[in-house]
């Protein structure tokens, strides 16, 4: 069949223009038309934006459509554009910078979590299926001189098309553009190969970078003198916990019915989180920056909060149960426990979050220095929800056991997470339970703050990574809760009454990093009082923990 038939690399650009605007968009186009009217001037705009799109790519194209570089650019985005568009309709994910360096920064359980027979069906009939036709199809090239001519009339062609369309409609898509932002993270390919420039743009200036010290002024405070015993500090850092749905924090179902037995401890209710994804949440909390300051290529070339405690003399400790620390852990003591091989804990090539305090009594016995131990969970990861938790911890049932979670009702889907919640419920309680039983002979304290949220089908979003100014406040809204032993208390100067009063003020990720620095009374330039949640709740006489 395809000895008789051949085509011209222009008609070829256009043709595969048209199968990209109208296959591989469809949650674009699903977009389009929920934000669109479908009276005569909506429907106007809709084609107009459309002619737009497909003129862009046909200039585009028309400029790589010589031999030898046609059809593996095609084949290329045909592979990638199926995989894409799997994703984009499975879970309503936008595709951005920070979600590229979110894909990129994943392990190996995470992606296998996300793969699926629908995931292969896309691949196969989107990407590999056009692609093999293609790579048979005779494409006729002409000439270099006329090749050029040939396709410098196409660009000039889609640009008349792309101005006049522009100026025809202007003002309708100005309005359009200006109130619909995401719009451009939904074009496939641009949005994915826009996103790849970026983040490949900023690993090259990480490694142009050396690293640059902070803190390195720090210090503890003359008050650590009068400290009895050693100290325990646990920070655990929860993964895609919600707020919503936190029983302890007012939500319908009780999720946490183990800490709200828990005597002191504080749940705090208006926190947000520095970003949608780990890959961003992670870094920017343990930075000095803030999210309105955050750059990512900066906080992957300066240390981070944990170097600052260690310049203090406090040892650092980050256990790990995910996919790493994202750079925030790298000069301090390390430990991954995600793929140990215990009978109990571990199944499936994962292991539950229990693992994290395995051994733990071992480590507080032989504490020889005043301590952090930072706790990263997989906690609430998607869209496998049913993985997350031992079945015992099963206590809402029907649950979704597929990572396809648009086969699955909403319910199940809520109930496999809340699940997640229980489960959680279940290890800080026992975290606790183990601090407490040690505060006779160590000052010991918990805190948790989960990294960000998670959307679980409201407005047809699923999983997290939505651009921030775009994402529900359900991926920004976080959990936080605290705990302190009664020596803790007494050593470190703290009114927990005051803290328990203050668990409604709006707080974020940004108030972590000085308010661990005044909790641990570390003295550095560094420090930002107006930052620490907890200043205003030290009992008088406490040398304040700016230099």
């Amino acid at each position: 069949m395809f000895k008789r038939i051949s085509i011209r690399p222009e008609a070829l650009a256009f043709l595969a223009s048209l199968l990209l605007l109208s296959v591989y968009n469809f949650p674009l186009w699903r977009h389009v038309f929920a934000i669109v009217p479908a009276d005569a001037d909506g429907l106007g705009m809709r084609m107009a934006f459309g002619v737009m799109v497909l003129a862009i790519f046909n200039f585009v194209l028309a400029l790589l459509s010589f031999r030898r570089v046609f059809k593996p650019v095609l084949i290329f985005l045909f592979l990638a554009s199926s995989g894409v568009a799997y994703f984009m309709s499975q879970y309503g994910v936008l595709i951005d910078a920070n979600m590229l360096r979110n894909v990129a920064e994943t392990d190996v359980n995470e992606v296998r979590d996300l793969l699926s027979f629908k995931l292969l069906l896309f691949v196969l009939i989107l990407g590999v299926l056009p692609s093999w036709l293609l790579w048979k199809l005779p494409v006729r090239h002409q000439p270099l001189r006329r090749e050029l001519l040939g396709k410098l009339a196409l660009a000039v062609g889609s640009l008349t098309v792309l101005g006049v369309v522009a100026l025809a409609n202007y003002q309708g898509l100005a309005s359009l553009f200006r109130n619909h932002h995401e719009l451009r993270l939904l074009v496939v390919p641009s949005n994915y190969l826009n996103a790849s420039f970026g983040y490949v743009r900023e690993q090259l200036v990480v490694a142009k970078e050396p690293l640059r010290q902070i803190g390195t002024d720090a210090k503890k405070a003359p008050a650590w003198q009068t400290h009895q015993r050693k100290s325990l500090t646990v920070l655990v850092v929860g993964e895609s916990a919600r707020a919503e749905n936190f029983g302890i924090l007012g939500y319908a179902r009780d999720t946490s019915p183990l800490l709200r037995g828990q005597q002191g401890v504080t749940a705090f209710s208006n926190v947000r989180s520095c970003g949608t994804e780990t890959a961003v949440s992670v870094p920017c909390m343990f930075s000095n920056m803030g999210r309105g300051d955050y750059d990512a290529a900066r906080a992957r070339s300066q240390e981070g909060l944990l170097d600052v405690l260690k310049h203090a003399g406090l040892a650092v400790t980050w256990r790990d149960n995910q996919s790493g620390c994202k750079g925030t852990c790298d000069r301090v003591t390390q430990e991954n426990l995600s793929h140990l091989k215990d009978p109990v804990l571990c199944s499936g090539g994962e292991c539950h979050d229990e693992i994290l305090l395995k051994d733990l009594q071992a480590y507080i016995d032989q504490l020889k220095d005043d301590s952090v131990l930072v706790l990263h969970q997989m906690g609430s990861h998607g869209p496998d929800y049913a993985k997350r938790y031992p079945k015992r911890f099963e206590k809402f049932t029907p649950v979704c056991n597929s990572n396809a979670l648009n086969d699955c009702s909403q319910e199940s889907i809520v109930n496999a997470y809340d699940n997640t919640l229980v489960y959680t419920d279940y290890v800080l309680s026992n975290l606790i339970d183990l601090l407490r039983k040690n505060q006779d002979k160590v000052d010991t304290a918990m805190i948790y703050l989960a990294d960000h949220g998670e959307s679980l089908g409201e407005y047809n979003l699923f999983l997290h990574g939505t651009p921030y100014v775009l994402a529900p406040d359900q991926q920004k809204h976080v959990a936080m809760l605290t705990w302190f032993s009664d020596s803790y208390r007494r050593e470190f100067a703290l009114d927990t009454g005051c803290v328990s009063r203050e668990r409604d003020k709006p707080l974020s990720q940004d108030n972590l990093f000085h308010s661990m620095l005044g909790l641990l009374q570390v003295q550095t330039g560094e420090y930002r009082e107006g930052l620490d949640l907890f200043a205003s709740c030290r009992t008088s006489g406490l040398t304040v923990a700016r230099k």
